[in-house]
């Protein structure tokens, strides 16, 4: 099959002559809520001709939906937020895998699948924020959330939350079943409240006083840096510091907003060229600059806002591997009677 080529900034998007023949479309189903998303859908309908249609909603709706659906399903593209909804879809057989040389060199291979299920496009680090008036010696690790020196001190969300799973998932994979039993009972024994609410409200529990340490995804701290959010002031946030975990070890965990091809894709060739589109340097800065968030792809630059929290050391684990670790995780997040 002869093929066009269309350069895109520090990467090419490959489309058969078919595609860029005809009007193509491409039916996206997403579960990323961003309003600066649109710059990325725009973009690409400009480089290719291709109009998106979006359908949103929750990730396991949208996953029950594409596996309800069946052959019959129009989805082509399916993308969410972190590893473990990622895997899911996979799981449940609602993503094929592709071959891509674009995907291949650019998105590195720790933030993949395996067999090219899914793939990472932006990174979100899991990191530990304090009360610096409060707390002198905060956690170095996320281990030590578990020390009985911080009883009463910790905020985070619920073990139903993908991110806390997620990490939990990866605590499983470089520390042990043990170990992760352990910290799950020990952060539960130190925990300053039922665990509630998402991660911004245990950044504004710092500043309410009702926590001392919390847990939250870099990217609510980076947004409160960059625009005003609602008890997140430059005020409010005087006395809040913050700690890159395990940066003398594993490194911190990241967790992923990321893609796949679905299973019966109707516009397999458009689904692919949008995936490498989502590599490309141009669409990076995208996901940097429009929500804060850490690319994938190296080189490329990151929005001021991230960078204001300073540089870090990712643990470089498999996340495919993590996510074999899930159901162990939601299982010891049962039994450690974390609600």
């Amino acid at each position: 099959m002869t093929r066009t080529l269309t350069a895109l900034l520090g990467t090419t998007i490959f489309m058969s002559t078919a595609l860029a023949a005809q009007a193509q479309e491409l039916n996206l189903y997403s579960s990323r809520h961003y309003e600066t998303d649109e710059r990325l859908y725009s973009d690409f309908t400009e480089l290719t001709g291709i109009t998106i249609n979006r359908i949103e909603g929750n990730a396991d709706e949208l996953i029950a939906r594409m596996d309800a659906e069946g052959e019959n399903s129009p989805a082509d593209v399916f993308l969410t937020v972190d590893t473990s909804r990622l895997q899911r879809a996979a799981d449940m057989g609602v993503l094929q895998p592709i071959e891509s040389d674009v995907l291949a060199e650019r998105i590195p291979a720790n933030l993949r699948d395996d067999d090219n299920l899914w793939f990472g496009f932006s990174q979100r680090a899991r990191i530990i924020f304090y009360d610096t008036e409060r707390v002198e010696n905060p956690p170095q690790t996320y281990l030590e959330l578990a020390d009985p020196a911080y009883e009463g001190l910790v905020c985070i969300r619920s073990s139903t939350n993908t991110y806390n799973q997620t990490l939990l998932a990866s605590i499983i994979e470089n520390h042990g079943e043990e170990a992760a039993r352990e910290w799950a009972n020990g952060v539960v024994a130190n925990m300053a409240r039922d665990p509630q609410g998402g991660d911004t409200d245990q950044l504004r529990g710092l500043v309410s006083g009702e926590c001392g340490i919390s847990v939250s995804n870099t990217y609510y701290m980076a947004r409160a840096i960059r625009r005003d959010v609602e008890g997140l002031s430059e005020e409010d946030r005087a006395n809040i510091g913050w700690v890159f975990p395990d940066q003398g070890g594993n490194g911190a965990h990241v967790n992923l907003s990321g893609g796949g091809v679905a299973a019966n894709a109707p516009h397999l060739d458009a689904a692919i060229a949008f995936m490498e589109y989502l590599a490309s340097d141009q669409a990076q800065e995208y996901f940097s600059a429009g929500n804060d968030e850490y690319p994938v792809v190296e080189g490329v630059a990151i929005a001021p806002s991230a960078q204001e929290l300073g540089a870090f050391e990712a643990d470089d684990v498999s996340l495919a591997a993590v996510a074999g670790n899930l159901p162990l995780a939601q299982q010891i997040f049962n039994e450690a009677g974390w609600e």
